[in-house]
């Protein structure tokens, strides 16, 4: 029988991780990349990509600075951490770090965003999970996105937990946010005539969100700049 060698590696003072070394290494946050030399190709600095491994975080472990409980909802035959909700809290000032200016508008001072010009308005290609960008809530699955052809992403109902919803000021629409940061999405509708499973319509600023794929090994091959 093999002997299976496990090592520890320290996650918090009060909590430790444990990586299978056979274990085929995929992306990860939680912890800092190898060190990787720097390459020059035509005067031009090349930064090597690092694969890292998958962490197993148990379900009360802080992350993303947030609580992260498990979801029922799996997607691509995974299970999806989901943030608790209203479990990550900013100051206005630290949003402003954190967003580029534009998802800053959106996501904290509820600017609609400029139709058609959002990357995943026509983005229909690859299986996986769409996130919060503000947080990393995972907030829609890529088999809930249909064609609504009004120049934002659509799709017809969000993770379970993941998304808030409350009426407008001026009582016509119902605007949807993430429910683990607050963050303004866009609003949904009902009954627009759209052939879904819920009658509902998520029209959702593309720029409020992040496309985690399932495949993340096949999708960076195909698009070697990206990064999780």
């Amino acid at each position: 029988m093999a002997l299976q060698i496990r090592k520890a590696v320290l996650f918090s003072p009060s909590k430790t991780l444990i990586l299978n070394p056979r274990t085929k290494h995929s992306f990860s946050k939680l912890l800092p990349p190898p060190n990787t030399a720097p390459t020059y190709l035509f005067g031009t600095l090349f930064r090597p990509f690092a694969p890292k491994p998958i962490i197993t975080v148990p379900i009360s472990a802080n992350g993303f600075g947030g609580l992260f409980y498990q979801s029922n909802r799996s997607f691509c035959g995974g299970d999806v951490a989901m943030a608790a909700p209203g479990s990550v809290q900013k100051s206005d000032e630290e949003w402003q770090i954190i967003l580029s200016p534009g998802q800053y508008r959106v996501l904290r001072q509820k600017v609609r965003e400029t139709a058609r010009s959002g990357e995943y308005t026509d983005w229909f290609r690859f299986d996986g999970v769409y996130q919060c960008v503000g947080c990393g809530n995972p907030l829609y699955s890529s088999t809930a996105k249909f064609v609504a052809k009004t120049g934002w992403p659509a799709f017809y109902e969000g993770l379970p937990g993941a998304i808030t919803r409350n009426m407008d000021p001026d009582g016509v629409r119902t605007e949807i946010a993430c429910a683990a940061c607050g963050g303004h999405l866009g609003h949904v509708f009902k009954g627009e005539g759209f052939q879904t499973p819920t009658d509902e319509h998520h029209c959702v600023s593309s720029i409020t969100l992040k496309f985690i794929p399932a495949n993340p090994d096949r999708f960076q091959e195909m698009f070697p700049y990206w990064s999780p």
